[in-house]
């Protein structure tokens, strides 16, 4: 144990690392070894986050890491120092939820919740990498100047295939990723046509 008003000792395996989630810092020492999903859940209470198969496979530890999609549990804690982490506990703003979770909620888009924030922030990551054009293995024209391929049921399922249900709601998760779509777009069109009123 260190003395009172002193650093504690790190061993050569181990660093002080700041970790931006959220919109807020945590500076903690952490083991190289630590995963963020462990770093999130023991180390800083952020239980939102889910352990399932911790070898990448079941998508239930998906968190967003500058904005792309991570299997946290493949993920070592020193590795996102300086990057923005958004969990599931950072989606909604001012008490309101985002349209993803609104839309998992009203088309129960989940059963007994456990994969829901991986599924949660896959599908952000998804609206976004679809809004930018970026195709699918299901994409039929890949070309930039066809621009983004319809959100199709097909469209969602392949994106989301990295994010297993074990309760089986799929289908009530592609319509919720759907629903989402059009929120989103239609929010994004009505933002544009008032910015356009003002000039």
């Amino acid at each position: 144990m260190s003395p009172a008003g002193t650093t504690p000792h790190l061993s050569p395996t181990s660093s002080t690392v700041t970790l931006h989630i959220n919109g807020d810092k945590h500076t903690l020492p952490v083991d190289h070894r630590t995963t963020l999903l462990d770093a999130l859940r023991e180390r800083l209470d952020l239980t939102g986050t889910k352990k399932g198969c911790d070898q990448g496979q079941c998508g239930a530890c998906t968190v967003l890491v500058d904005g792309r999609r991570t299997v946290s549990c493949l993920q070592f804690a020193v590795a996102a120092e300086g990057r923005e982490i958004t969990t599931v506990e950072g989606v909604a703003r001012d008490g309101r939820l985002h349209p993803v979770q609104e839309a998992f909620v009203e088309l129960d888009g989940y059963q007994c919740g456990y994969c829901t924030p991986g599924q949660i922030c896959s599908a952000l990551a998804v609206l976004e990498e679809h809004a930018a054009g970026w195709p699918s293995a299901v994409t039929d024209d890949v070309r930039p100047e066809a621009g983004p391929p319809a959100l199709t049921p097909e469209e969602i399922r392949e994106r989301m295939s990295g994010n297993l249900c074990r309760c089986g709601a799929y289908m009530s998760i592609v319509r919720a990723v759907a629903r989402a779509a059009e929120i989103t777009t239609a929010g994004s069109a009505k933002a544009g046509n008032t910015k356009e009123a003002q000039v």
